[in-house]
């Protein structure tokens, strides 16, 4: 048996498949599940993203979607289809990668998930690197995993999720990539809700920090 489990997070750049397009072409960042190869080479996808007319009538108007259908809960829509083209993801799978979330945004999408030994992680990586700009960013042993953000320093999990949203959007790059409005919409949360959000967490932080 093999205890050696890895978390692993790449990012996948020139990728033609129809998320990464749409989102190249709209902005707009999308948050999709682990696609599904079907037995006849078509995709299941299920993904959210902000309220975006532009990016709902871009994967309507694309050839290679198929019953396209979206439902929207406050400032963020879900959508479920059919794609007829599988994407660079499935051939990482394909290579042993246990996939758990994909995120595109800007036409490339950011895979995290796990591979079982390192033998299984030179496998994807000799498959990535048959493919189009695939780049390992981070891996490290699923046993020194951080604990949760939330339980090292007691923020609620709307704080932990502001935070999160910010950093993966970066809001706190320099120069910054996204501003609060981009953030907050991809939230699903008014501006103000979640700067609100983003202070208090902020707050916690630094009376751990500084032990106030």
């Amino acid at each position: 048996m093999i205890e050696e489990c890895l978390v692993v997070e790449v990012r996948v750049s020139g990728d033609d498949c129809p998320l990464a397009e749409a989102t190249a072409a709209t902005r707009t960042p999308v948050r999709a599940e682990p696609p599904q190869l079907r037995a006849d080479g078509n995709v299941l996808l299920r993904f959210g993203a902000p309220r975006d007319d532009d990016l709902a009538a871009r994967l309507d108007a694309d050839d290679r979607i198929r019953y396209l259908h979206r439902s929207r809960a406050g400032e963020r829509d879900t959508y479920r289809c059919l794609s007829k083209q599988p994407c660079v993801v499935h051939e990482l799978v394909s290579a042993g990668l246990l996939v758990e979330a994909v995120t595109y945004r800007d036409g490339d999408a950011t895979v995290t998930g796990a591979v079982v030994g390192h033998e299984v992680l030179r496998g994807v990586m000799e498959t990535a690197g048959e493919t189009v700009g695939v780049e390992l960013t981070r891996t490290y042993p699923l046993r020194e995993e951080p604990a949760p953000v939330a339980g090292r320093f007691g923020l609620t999990p709307p704080q932990t999720e502001a935070l999160r949203a910010a950093v993966e959007a970066g809001y706190f790059a320099v120069p910054r990539e996204a501003s609060s409005e981009e953030v907050a919409a991809e939230l699903g949360l008014s501006k103000s809700a979640f700067l609100e959000r983003l202070r208090r967490a902020e707050a916690t932080l630094y009376r751990d920090l500084f032990g106030e």
